[in-house]
């Protein structure tokens, strides 16, 4: 049983740091070329569903399109998680956005001959998912040993900023180039800046993880017996478990309350675009402000304590947007910006949380785990969310999701499992590696 199944230190915490002590050099110069590539995927996300918006007009096609960009992820990051345990994760960074560049190429080339059809577009989403599906793990995890441990905080907060800077400046800087450039032209902008991402990858090494104490006949496991390793390993650490668990919970309760913010503000507040431009904007105003302010404070001294508080926070924002009167959507915005400040404090320790207390060698597939279920839960929440705010009203998922987060946190202070799992980090589950031979 999970309560009592014995212990073992790995090989990863008797390694001296693979990081030295320029540190900084070598991962933000990686960074920042990570940081371009997803830069030109904003930019290209925007453009193309546009481009399918105004040629269609067929809301089947944008759904289509949006299954093509998430699918792979959602069905193969749990599979592609061991491969990352396994493989180089450098050459798969490479190779990924290598492959990323050469579709856009190809799709840009189809756009300047005039001879692009809709299925090129969904060839092209897959592909790009694809290798997102690799890098998006192999990334997270090669943190762990670029990074020294007292600064995963801070480098957690940075990645939350740079999304919330992304979720403004892509969109619009992509209206902006769909006026000034033709569709070929804003694709060889994420060629190019996908190419970026892999030239600091020619020149700085990658360090590996260490292996796992393994007996001789471990070391021979099949692909599938390290799969397996991996899922028994987060089901039998029964703190690991509930921090996953909490970060679905998020996932499941937030992705319907923004998406619900359309209706909110135009059937409850009466107001008009700007009113949802105003609670979009608070939203990644304050992702970035929270993102940035991890960035510079590093956190409680326990992960988890700042993760909670950051739980506790988005539960009081979301309630402040559910319960603010009519006549008050600057309350609502307001409830917002401290909705997206407190999700960066929430969200950036659990990253922070997995790599301090994930062995290396089960990083990968740790990180494919909790990516794919954090994608393949939002269109189950969407299906439960819509019929509820239909039936009783859109403000009732907004009150439903902060009492909720409030729970959670409250229920999560009280786990004496989850609170002590940085504690714990120097031993784990030995039976979910023996089982699995």
């Amino acid at each position: 049983m999970r309560g009592t199944f014995q212990r073992e230190v790995f090989a990863m915490h008797n390694v001296a740091p693979l990081h030295g002590s320029h540190w900084h050099r070598r991962f933000f110069t990686i960074w920042s070329g990570q940081a371009l590539s997803l830069f030109g995927s904003a930019l290209v996300q925007f453009a193309l569903i546009w481009w399918l918006t105004a040629t269609t007009g067929s809301a089947t096609i944008l759904a289509t399109a949006t299954l093509m960009a998430t699918l792979p992820q959602v069905l193969l990051s749990p599979l592609v998680g061991a491969l990352v345990d396994r493989w180089n994760r450098r050459v798969i960074m490479i190779v990924s956005d290598s492959l990323i560049a050469l579709c856009t190429l190809v799709l840009a080339l189809l756009f300047a001959s005039e001879s692009v059809q809709i299925w090129h577009v969904y060839a092209l989403l897959m592909l790009r998912s694809l290798g997102a599906a690799f890098h998006g793990p192999a990334m997270q995890a090669s943190t762990t040993l670029m990074v020294p441990e007292r600064h995963y905080a801070r480098v957690a907060g940075i990645n939350q900023a740079l999304r919330g800077l992304m979720n403004i400046v892509g969109p619009a800087l992509g209206a902006l180039l769909l006026r000034t450039l033709p569709m070929f032209g804003i694709l060889l902008i994420d060629m190019v800046t996908a190419l970026l991402a892999v030239v600091p990858l020619l020149f700085f090494n990658v360090p590996q993880p260490p292996p796992m104490a393994q007996t001789g006949h471990q070391a021979n496991r099949s692909y599938w017996a390290e799969l397996g390793a991996g899922l028994r390993y987060v089901w039998m650490w029964r703190g690991l478990t509930l921090l996953i668990g909490i970060s679905m919970l998020l996932n499941f309760l937030l992705t319907p309350a923004s998406s619900l913010i359309p209706l909110l503000v135009a059937q409850h507040f009466q107001a008009e675009a700007e009113g949802f431009a105003a609670m979009s904007m608070a939203l990644g105003i304050g992702t970035i402000s929270g993102g940035v302010l991890l960035g510079a404070w590093g956190g409680f001294r326990r992960r988890i304590v700042t993760s909670l508080v950051g739980i506790i926070g988005i539960g009081a924002g979301i309630l402040l947007v559910g319960t603010a009167p009519s006549e008050a959507l600057w309350l609502a915005v307001f409830g917002m910006f401290v909705t997206g400040v407190m999700l960066s404090l929430a969200n950036a320790p659990i990253h922070a949380l997995i790599q301090a207390s994930v062995a290396p060698a089960m990083q990968g597939r740790i990180f494919g785990l909790l990516n794919s279920l954090s994608m393949g839960i939002a269109p189950l929440s969407l299906l439960v969310a819509g019929p509820i705010a239909d039936a009783i009203g859109v403000q009732s998922w907004f009150v439903v999701a902060g009492a909720a987060c409030l729970a959670a946190a409250a229920y999560g202070a009280s786990n004496q499992a989850l609170m002590n799992l940085e504690a714990g980090r120097e031993t784990a589950p030995v039976q979910a590696q023996d089982s699995a031979d």
